[in-house]
C-alpha cells in the first residue's frame, strides 16, 4: 500500500515482494477429486516442475498420463521433453534445443509433447483460459462436510 495523501485515495503498489509466498504444483485427478503428488516450494522452475511430474508418473508408473496445463515456459522445456521420451521408453534423436530436431523450438517441443501417441501427454490450455484448468480452480475449502446434520 501507498500511503495516501489528501485529496487522493489509498494507492496500491503494482509490483510486490512475495515475502516467503510459497508457489503449489498439484495434479488433480478430475474423475475422483484427487490431489495427486503436490509439491510445495519457493521456485517454480523447470528442474522444480520436471520433479514433480517425474514424481507423479512414480505414482503409477506404466499408467497413461494425460496432464492438463497452462502455457508456461518450463510447461514444454527441453528437460520435459527429454523425461517424456525416456519415461516412454522413446528412442529418438531429439535434436539440440535452439538448433535442431523436437528440441530446436518451443513450438516443436509443445508439438512433441502433445502427441497423442505417448504414454505421457501433455495438453494445453489458450491462453488467458486457466479456468479450463481443473486444478486452477479447485478448492479444497469447499468440500462439503458430509458429516454435519441437515436441518
Amino acid at each position: 500500500m501507498l500511503p495516501s495523501r489528501p485529496g487522493q485515495i489509498e494507492r496500491i503498489e503494482l509490483e510486490y515482494h512475495r515475502h516467503g509466498t510459497l508457489c503449489l504444483t498439484a495434479n488433480f485427478d478430475v474423475v475422483t477429486g484427487k490431489v495427486i503428488e503436490p509439491t510445495i516450494g519457493s521456485t517454480r522452475t523447470e528442474a522444480d516442475f520436471v520433479a514433480h511430474i517425474m514424481r507423479t508418473v512414480d505414482t503409477d508408473p506404466a499408467a497413461t498420463w494425460i496432464f492438463v496445463l497452462d502455457q508456461r515456459n518450463t510447461h514444454k522445456s527441453e528437460a520435459l521433453v527429454r523425461i517424456v521420451a525416456s519415461r516412454s521408453g522413446l528412442d529418438l534423436n531429439l535434436g539440440v534445443k535452439g538448433e535442431t530436431g523436437v528440441l530446436e523450438t518451443m513450438t516443436s517441443r509443445k508439438k512433441f509433447l502433445e502427441d497423442p501417441e505417448h504414454r505421457i501427454r501433455f495438453v494445453y490450455t489458450p491462453r488467458h483460459a486457466s479456468w479450463l484448468n481443473q486444478v486452477e480452480i479447485y478448492r479444497p475449502h469447499d468440500r462439503i462436510d458430509n458429516s454435519a446434520e441437515v436441518i
